[in-house]
């Protein structure tokens, strides 16, 4: 998925809904995301979603 794929399914769900990843175990709340930009001709940027790790 790309960041604009995101954008646009998000711009479909109600503004005040929480954002949860899926942990293995359950589930947990994004709290931060991480941009690695591009580290070589092959390797496009990434968005890392990061989890809540106080839960």
């Amino acid at each position: 998925m790309t960041v604009a794929q995101l954008i646009e399914a998000l711009e479909r769900m109600p503004g005040e809904a929480v954002v949860l990843m899926d942990s293995g175990g359950g589930f947990s709340l994004v709290t931060a995301l991480e941009f690695v930009p591009e580290q070589g001709p092959a390797a496009p940027a990434e968005v890392i979603l990061l989890p809540n790790m106080d839960e």
